[in-house]
């Protein structure tokens, strides 16, 4: 009896030891690429960190506000209406509310007073200047990929905007979580801080690509399902996940549920404007990305995360194949809007000027249903959220604007007219409630 228990015992060890190495296999997201490493000073190709060659005789604080831009910081430190930077931005999570913090020089309430070493801590290892240690709604375990030299440069611009005194928001988690230091096992097992090491086996656009969309943008942090501790499992890169209830879609080679079936020039253009014809407009989060951080980058940077991208290996997703063919204007859509006649009539009072019965604008592209990853998406996640939130962003091409209807619309109306929008512009129509939409609402609250 007491061999059998033993026995037992050592399979439950061994068993969770395995699932433990396997969860911690999946923090390195560079692993899928294989091939040898070397540290920076001994990679002799051109550079892969820094800005690119175009700025490299700027001064320190232009380089770190070109950097500030690819690492993407002020969408997270900026409040809905706040003041650029000041923080109060909301993390609904599973386990409670965290509130993003002042990084403006404020010396009360700022960063003002950080030293360099207080600034890269905070950066690399998710430590404050008083030794508390930071939330990973804060993606230093990204950001350990970034060089100190990068880190300092952001600091040195940061630096030079103007002091906001906001005092941090409380932040609203529920136990254990509230407990900062259980946060330290969460770092052994999830945060390697370790910097970037190009590898010699890809080209040096590769590796820039790598470090772009690794350490400063932290593309993974949206768009990588995330694991039972909540950190991403990169068993499953960029294969899409649900964030601040927005579906950051599969961005692998995927050809049914990815970029698979995108040309690189389609790519490209999405990056760098937040839009591409055939695919639809960035909105939401992905919006912000393009607007403060993917929009600022030079070409050559561009097209190295576009490299990168197409790098990363297929992972099929619960996706049907996008629709691209418009719809007859006198098409009726299938059986899931017809059993809700409500979101037809909402769409031919609200959006029909604007989008077509056929789903492509007779005003702007970026209006076009017609291939939209959104409305060819079963969750309709962003669909409703696009309704409720509507879309205000401001690009190189103007002004893209699209009223929120959250305030004059119910939950239930807002469900009937996104069901009604993916059955009859996708591939496969929805199937929301109106308590799928009141969940959506509360998770994207910011």
């Amino acid at each position: 009896m007491q061999r059998a228990i033993a026995i037992l015992i050592a399979v439950i060890v061994v068993a969770g030891l395995g699932f433990a190495g396997w969860l911690v296999l999946g923090r390195n997201p560079l692993a899928f690429a294989g091939g040898s490493t070397v540290a920076l000073a001994d990679y002799h190709e051109a550079a892969v960190t820094g800005v690119p060659a175009q700025l490299a005789s700027a001064d320190l604080v232009k380089r770190g506000e070109y950097l500030t831009h690819a690492a993407d910081c002020q969408a997270c430190h900026t409040a809905p209406g706040g003041a650029p930077f000041a923080g109060g931005f909301a993390f609904n999570m599973p386990f409670g509310t965290i509130y993003s913090t002042n990084i403006t020089p404020d010396r009360q309430t700022g960063i003002g007073n950080y030293s360099d070493a207080e600034f890269l801590a905070a950066v690399h290892r998710g430590v404050r200047a008083d030794g508390q240690k930071l939330y990973p709604a804060m993606p230093y375990a990204s950001y350990a990929l970034m060089t100190d030299a990068d880190a300092l440069a952001i600091k040195a611009y940061l630096f030079t905007l103007a002091p906001v005194n906001a005092p941090a928001k409380p932040n609203r988690v529920s136990w254990p979580f509230d407990q900062r230091p259980l946060i330290g096992l969460w770092n052994v097992a999830f945060n390697a801080d370790q910097r970037f090491r190009p590898n010699t086996g890809r080209s040096p656009q590769w590796n820039r690509g790598a470090y772009l969309a690794e350490a400063m943008g932290h593309c993974g942090e949206c768009h990588t399902p995330r694991n039972l501790a909540y950190a991403m499992d990169n068993h499953s890169k960029f294969a899409g996940a649900l964030t601040a209830g927005w579906r950051a879609y599969n961005i692998t080679s995927d050809k049914n549920s990815g970029l698979g079936d995108w040309s690189d020039g389609d790519v490209y253009l999405y990056l760098s404007t937040g839009h591409a014809s055939g695919h639809g407009g960035a909105a939401g989060p992905m919006g912000e990305a393009a607007d403060d951080s993917l929009s600022y980058l030079l070409p050559d940077d561009v097209h190295a995360l576009v490299t990168y991208l197409r790098s990363i290996p297929a992972q099929a997703s619960d996706l049907p194949r996008t629709v691209t063919t418009p719809a007859p204007a006198s098409y009726k859509a299938g059986p899931a809007a017809n059993a809700d006649i409500r979101g037809e009539k909402i769409f031919a009072s609200a959006c029909a000027s604007c989008h077509d019965w056929t789903g492509v604008s007779p005003v702007t592209g970026y209006a076009t249903l017609t291939g939209v990853r959104a409305v060819n998406d079963p969750s309709a996640a962003n669909v409703a959220q696009t309704v409720i939130h509507g879309v205000n962003r401001t690009t190189a091409a103007g002004k893209i604007f699209m009223p929120a209807f959250g305030e004059g619309y119910s939950d239930d109306d807002i469900a009937a007219v996104a069901n009604y929008v993916t059955a009859r512009f996708g591939a496969k129509g929805a199937h929301l409630t109106d308590k799928d939409v009141a969940s959506l609402r509360k998770q994207a609250t910011q």
